[in-house]
């Protein structure tokens, strides 16, 4: 693993939102650098020095951060950026001892091309980006290749497959799948309902049903109507009749 030098600048532990603020704007990236037997140190680095550094040696590289204090050897642990512009707003910087081993995510590459894909039609999907190892600092990789010249559909490559250097530790399961060929399926189109295929096949026949129910509805309400005033005309026509009766009788 390389290793790198960066320059640091010693900040406050505490700093304002606009002090932050204007050290982003200078390009300096505020950070902390912790762990071992020395306190928490806040300090701020250069944007530019740090991701060209970066780029470089890749994120697992051997920092020596040199401040006031002295210099610190650490590893990036983290490295937050703004989600709409990605300038990176704060790093954390973990102390560590070169000869001590540590915990660390190793990105994978994958390496040639595969027949399954060039060949069969087949799509190359990736289960796994990178793999939990275990390691001195000076042994870390850059990254670990996955070789896919000779996988077909339906193949895979297990974690278990992969060429490891000595001295390293994998600490994810060896049956995890790094990445297989696989063929995606094509969806049969969903067969219409029996009432939407109805409604397709006669577009007419809900108005003329709605338009049926309106004139039986009307007829009954004629029918109603009929009913009532005769009803009414039979008790007023009754009325003088019984009075005429009454009277013959007297």
């Amino acid at each position: 693993m390389e290793e790198i030098k960066v320059a640091a600048e010693l900040r406050g532990d505490k700093n304002t939102r606009n002090q932050l603020s204007e050290l982003r704007k200078a390009r300096k990236i505020p950070a902390v650098v912790y762990g071992g037997k020395d306190k928490p140190v806040s300090v701020t680095v250069g944007e530019k020095e740090l991701m060209e550094a970066l780029k470089r040696a890749g994120a697992n590289a051997i920092i020596h951060l040199n401040h006031a204090k002295g210099t610190d050897t650490v590893i990036l642990k983290e490295l937050q950026r703004n989600v709409i512009t990605g300038q990176p707003t704060h790093a954390d910087f973990k102390r560590i001892d070169l000869k001590e081993k540590i915990v660390v995510q190793v990105p994978l590459h994958t390496v040639g091309e595969a027949p399954g894909v060039k060949l069969q039609g087949g799509i190359l999907e990736h289960v796994m980006r990178q793999v939990e190892i275990r390691c001195l600092p000076t042994a870390i990789p850059k990254g670990i290749d996955v070789d896919i010249r000779g996988l077909s559909v339906g193949g895979a490559i297990h974690i278990g497959e992969l060429k490891i250097s000595e001295g390293i530790e994998v600490l994810s399961k060896a049956d995890q799948v790094v990445v297989h060929v696989v063929i995606v399926k094509e969806e049969a189109a969903p067969a219409p309902a029996e009432g939407a295929a109805a409604a397709g096949a006669a577009p007419g026949t809900e108005p003329e049903v709605i338009a049926k129910g309106k004139k039986e509805e009307e007829g009954a309400e004629a029918a109603a109507g009929d009913k009532k005033p005769a009803a009414a005309g039979d008790k007023k026509a009754a009325a003088p009749a019984a009075k005429e009766g009454a009277k013959k009788e007297k």
